[in-house]
């Protein structure tokens, strides 16, 4: 109960300054956050060593400073969802390649949106919906169910709909036999039931869900990705589909496609390291 009426504070604040002056306040925090919150600073820390392990203690530093800015930066994008307009979207976002999607809904089965955790994932799926697109996704729901609650009205706000991890399946089948978009985040296994592979040089879990889709519906996988950019605005990116034919082996159908978008979240998450929020220990012995 603590934490909601925090989200709801800290909802109430974003909401009631401008934009840059909320920007502020929140890397102003972030800033006090960081320097109690060991656990966070040192699991960043080590995620960034695999990621770089070339670079310096300073330059670490620096890329784990600017992450917890724009983590802060995120979360206030995110609680100002209900001030989003098209006007916004006109001055702020810069749109790349969504033809890919309108490819995709076409030929008539829908398309995955495979994303990380990376830049502001949650922003991209709103802004999809507001473009008009008709997008579904899957969020891991929060312990309480308030707070699940109202993270799940900033989502439906703008269209958005939204279904709970571990019981989405049944709901992403039907959405893209309706020639929907499915966005699901494909860094980071939940349910404990993924796919060893490796990440960067060191063995890790990946969750199924998008590959087992894919073979399922024969439905095209589009990697997305919403980033901020230096001046606080943001680039939507969508990537081509993957271009995979499945042999008929299960296992290695699945391994080939998740290693396909493994390789693009690689390239994504070097070029922009600042933005990959992942405050817990990534890669485990």
């Amino acid at each position: 109960m603590v934490n909601y009426f925090l989200y709801r504070i800290f909802q109430s604040v974003a909401l009631s300054l401008p934009l840059k002056t909320a920007y502020a306040l929140a890397v102003f925090l972030a800033n006090v956050y960081s320097i109690f919150a060991f656990r966070d600073r040192k699991a960043v820390t080590e995620n960034l060593r695999v990621i770089f392990p070339e670079k310096s203690r300073a330059e670490i530093a620096r890329i784990r400073k600017q992450l917890f800015h724009n983590f802060a930066k995120y979360l206030v994008d995110f609680f100002r969802f209900n001030k989003l307009d098209d006007e916004y979207i006109k001055k702020n976002i810069r749109l790349i390649d969504l033809r890919h999607f309108d490819e995709c809904l076409s030929e008539g089965k829908g398309a995955i949106v495979v994303t990380a955790h990376l830049g502001n994932w949650e922003l991209g799926g709103v802004v999809i919906s507001m473009l008009g697109y008709p997008f579904l996704t899957v969020a891991l729901p929060h312990k309480s169910k308030d707070v699940d609650a109202l993270f799940n009205g900033q989502r439906e706000s703008k269209g958005t709909k939204v279904l709970p991890l571990g019981n989405a399946a049944k709901g992403c089948l039907k959405a893209l036999k309706r020639n929907e978009l499915v966005g699901l985040v494909g860094d980071r296994d939940f349910v404990g039931k993924g796919m060893v592979l490796d990440f960067f040089g060191k063995p890790t879990v990946f969750p199924l869900g998008p590959a087992v889709f894919s073979l399922q519906t024969k439905t095209k996988i589009v990697p997305g990705f919403m980033l901020r950019n230096k001046d606080d605005s943001f680039s939507l990116i969508i990537n081509k589909p993957l271009d995979y034919s499945p042999c008929g082996d299960e296992e290695k159908d699945l391994k080939a496609i998740i290693t396909s978008y493994k390789v693009i979240f690689e390239d994504y998450i070097r070029r922009y390291p600042e933005q990959w929020y992942m405050f817990r220990r990534f890669w485990k012995e």
